[in-house]
């Protein structure tokens, strides 16, 4: 016969519990980090795979060629932004001379102490008071220049009026960027549409 042997029952404490469902999610987020890793390293090898295959369809010298292009286009941007083009003063004081009035003398200087402006000289020769006066009128009626000044009016042995100018334009009104952009749009609006 075999001895009976009551058997205590220790009850489980919660402390045990507890720590077993920690060791179980441990476990189980360890496998789970282990899968997405592996899965993870074949969409990345896939993935340069198909960039390998995509870089080879276009062809390298090509991008080569294309990035010299590249670097061509920013440079000339950035002359061509900088470029100076005083044609536009010339066209002002074309439609602002009276016929009585020449000019013998000009010069400009780009490279004034602010930099905000361009400061424009200019000599010329009138056939009377009037028609520097006249003509005086005319500069302060011009929006793009700016402050004129006539001075040393003499008379010439002719009779005729000799005087210096002295005037400021903005930089952006003889920036040769700006001027392609004012003529393009000037010669799109004269264009006609046929009905």
């Amino acid at each position: 016969m075999v001895p009976e042997r009551a058997q205590s029952s220790r009850p489980i404490g919660l402390l045990f519990v507890l720590s077993l469902l920690i060791l179980f999610a441990v476990i189980v987020a360890t496998g789970s980090l282990y899968f997405y890793k592996s899965a993870l390293q074949k969409n990345i090898s896939g993935m340069e795979e198909t960039l390998n295959l995509a870089k080879y369809r276009f062809e390298p010298a090509r991008i080569a060629e294309l990035q010299v292009l590249d670097k061509r286009l920013r440079a000339s941007n950035e002359i061509l932004s900088k470029h100076m083009a005083i044609t536009p003063v010339f066209e002002a004081l074309e439609k602002i001379t009276l016929k009585t009035v020449r000019y013998t003398k000009f010069s400009y200087d780009l490279a004034s102490d602010n930099g905000s402006t361009v400061d424009i000289k200019m000599s010329g020769q009138a056939i009377g008071y009037r028609s520097v006066a006249l003509q005086a009128d005319l500069f302060t009626k011009n929006k793009n220049l700016i402050d004129p000044v006539f001075s040393n009016l003499t008379l010439d042995n002719s009779g005729n009026v000799l005087f210096d100018l002295e005037f400021s334009v903005e930089p952006s009104f003889i920036n040769y960027k700006q001027t392609l952009l004012a003529d393009s749009a000037d010669s799109v609006e004269n264009t006609t549409v046929p009905n």
